[in-house]
């Protein structure tokens, strides 16, 4: 079996610990660029190039895919898709979960738990919108913000307006989220692969700090998560389309609400908090379902 991965360093963690489980199972991998790749889109015989090489022989397909290459990265996993390569997560799955709000309110159609969100594009609608969301303290975030980033706790009502007119009058889109106090700056972090969580990890902020990121300083540890945890975090995936997926969850005092559902999780932290070979499963899984991907994927968009 032949997999490619689509990642712009094949020295980061993630990349790495992939490259290594399928090596172990004596499979071949490539680690791909996307932003080097090439298309020539056809009804005959859509093709991919790398570097003048014709990537025409590969069973599956691991996107790794920035926040920032998204609209490129999913052209080419498309690309892969039409010449009926397996991909692990769909094109389609990645943009669907890459817009927050689009997320937000497919999860909300599905009646998955969530944080109250609200949403506008004008000044004049800052005071109903804080209203809606239950009033201050909120969560204020961009909506293309990663990591953390473009993430503000407004802990008055005053502080709040403020932002909002400030984010506002960049011409930014934002949405504003009730300020899940009880949470206590921890989120967990549940590792869906399929239609199973296979890991979880809880992630506590630093002193002083609400945002719970790795990125931001914060601490990784082991979970055991309740049967609604789990069921929450796996409907989260399916809503997306997701097979492989990070889906954040605050512990509430009306249940676990989703915050967001990532499509190229990270295994670093949680393969360290958990000790568990997830690069290992993920393989496993491209292994068994790529082999029962018999029917061309042609046409899909």
């Amino acid at each position: 079996m032949k997999i490619g991965i689509l990642s712009r360093n094949k020295n980061l963690y993630s990349t790495k610990r992939l490259i290594e489980a399928a090596e172990e199972r004596g499979f071949e991998i490539k680690v791909i660029d996307a932003l080097r790749c090439y298309m020539n889109i056809n009804s005959d015989k859509p093709e991919i190039h790398f570097k003048g090489e014709n990537l025409s022989d590969f069973n599956a397909i691991i996107p790794r895919i920035g926040a920032s290459v998204t609209f490129y990265g999913c052209a080419v996993l498309r690309q892969f898709e039409m010449m009926g390569v397996y991909p692990i997560n769909e094109s389609v799955a990645i943009t669907r979960s890459r817009d927050k709000l689009r997320s937000l309110q497919l999860l909300s159609r599905k009646g998955i738990g969530m944080p109250v969100t609200g949403f506008a594009s004008k000044a004049d609608d800052i005071k109903d919108l804080l209203s809606m969301v239950g009033g201050a303290p909120v969560v204020i975030k961009l909506l293309e913000g990663t990591q953390g980033i473009g993430v503000v706790l407004a802990e008055t009502r005053k502080a709040a307006e403020s932002v909002l007119e400030a984010f506002m009058g960049l011409k930014a889109n934002i949405m504003v989220q009730e300020y899940i106090k009880e949470a206590g700056g921890a989120d967990i972090r549940c590792f869906v692969l399929g239609d199973k969580v296979i890991a979880a990890m809880k992630r506590q902020a630093q002193e002083g700090e609400f945002r719970s990121n790795l990125h931001r300083g914060g601490s990784a540890s082991l979970v055991k998560i309740t049967p609604e945890e789990r069921k929450t975090a796996v409907d989260a995936a399916k809503a997306m389309g997701l097979n492989v997926a990070g889906v954040d969850l605050l512990r509430s005092s009306r249940g676990p609400l989703v915050m967001e559902v990532n499509s190229s999780p990270g295994l670093e932290g949680i393969e360290k908090a958990t000790g568990k070979d997830i690069a290992g499963m993920i393989i496993d899984f491209i292994a068994k379902n790529a082999s029962e991907n018999k029917t061309s994927t042609r046409g899909r968009g």
